[in-house]
């Protein structure tokens, strides 16, 4: 079942199982997941608040999760599953150290960072960090996280719905100029290159 079959069947609840799943450290397109939510919301599908705890509480539970597993298993059991996403020891390693070095920030900033978002609350759990600090600082990464994707999608569902007829009447335009636009950038990469190469052998004579 595709993630948006899930939203339209399941609503707030299919929301929140998909952002908590994510956030124990599936590999689920929580970013793709709140946005599609905010372009429903344009539909009217949803409502902003319902839909907004659902991204919060699907994020927040899931962290938790992982926090308390991080705390009580620690590193071995993360590397036992993260190495099926990609997680080898070199990358726990480099992410712990910027954590232990950016603690409180590394909470806040990562949740923006797809990948390292779901490593974050491990490491904190394996590092004992105090939970009191970890939901304080995640609750508001997960509020402004999940606010601003499921915002952007909104408006994404307004902007698509008041200018797709145009779209649709102009899609042989749009393409060339897309092209035209490719073509256009391709040759400035290459007239640059060209020129440092002509530079470089001017320095040399």
């Amino acid at each position: 079942m595709h993630f948006q079959e899930i939203i339209h069947q399941y609503g707030y609840f299919g929301v929140f199982l998909i952002i908590l799943v994510e956030a124990i450290g599936f590999p689920f397109p929580a970013e793709t997941t709140l946005t599609l939510s905010g372009i429903e919301w344009s539909k009217g599908v949803f409502h902003l608040v319902p839909l907004w705890l659902a991204g919060c509480l699907g994020n927040l539970i899931g962290s938790a999760v992982a926090y308390l597993i991080g705390w009580y298993l620690g590193r071995p059991i993360v590397l036992f599953f993260g190495k099926f996403i990609g997680i080898t020891s070199a990358k726990l390693d480099a992410a712990n150290e910027r954590f232990q070095r950016y603690e409180l920030w590394v909470v806040f900033i990562a949740k923006f960072i797809a990948g390292v978002r779901i490593l974050i609350p491990y490491l904190a759990g394996i590092n004992r960090m105090k939970p009191w600090l970890f939901f304080v600082f995640n609750t508001i990464a997960a509020i402004v996280w999940s606010g601003l994707f499921i915002i952007a999608g909104r408006y994404i569902g307004e902007f698509v719905t008041k200018y797709w007829p145009f779209f649709k009447h102009h899609i042989v335009l749009l393409v060339v100029v897309v092209i035209l636009l490719i073509a256009l950038f391709v040759w400035f990469r290459i007239w640059e290159h060209r020129r440092s190469q002509g530079s470089k052998r001017d320095d040399t004579n």
